[in-house]
């Protein structure tokens, strides 16, 4: 017992040791992650590993999330530590739903840009829409996806009609010709 809990101490100073040396990175984009904000991420990590019955051995994913959203002009210092919890438990019900069929860089090339071009930042449409319709497609045998790394995926299965810059200044034309 006492080895056990030795082991889970150093996995966990490893861990946040990984989190918090991305504010060397996430600085320039206004962002930083306190102690707190690392152990409350800890946690978290924890607690979605147990709910989506997964295990996490390495480096962790949340630097790479850390990495790929940092930029992201939808978060803010205000709103990064939910945004990355959210983040963090939507990866991993999506690793599961997917059936692990698409690789980590896949899963979060495609939630980024969905984030950012479709879902303008709204985590429950990134959650519920567009991985919920391409994990189906992912189960039903959807490979095309492996060829792109996860890019410009989600257009292929968008049920939802997009509002055209171009159709609406050639609609706005021929109504003000009229």
């Amino acid at each position: 017992m006492g080895e056990q809990n030795w082991l889970e101490l150093l996995n966990s100073q490893t861990w946040l040791k990984q989190v918090q040396a991305t504010n060397q990175y996430t600085e320039k984009f206004g962002l930083a992650l306190s102690e707190e904000d690392t152990e409350l991420l800890l946690v978290e990590k924890n607690n979605t590993l147990k709910v989506e019955r997964r295990v996490e051995f390495g480096q962790s994913i949340l630097p790479q999330i850390i990495y790929a959203f940092c930029d992201s002009s939808f978060i803010t210092q205000n709103n990064y530590v939910e945004t990355l919890i959210r983040l963090q438990e939507i990866f991993y019900l999506y690793k599961n739903e997917m059936q692990d069929e698409i690789t980590d860089d896949e899963l979060i090339h495609f939630m980024k840009e969905q984030f950012e071009e479709v879902c303008y930042g709204d985590l429950d449409y990134l959650e519920g829409t567009c991985l919920d319709v391409f994990a189906q497609a992912i189960r039903a045998g959807y490979r095309g996806y492996q060829k792109t790394q996860g890019y410009g995926e989600f257009e292929k299965f968008d049920i939802v009609q997009r509002w055209d810059k171009e159709l609406y200044l050639e609609t706005l034309r021929e109504l003000c010709w009229r």
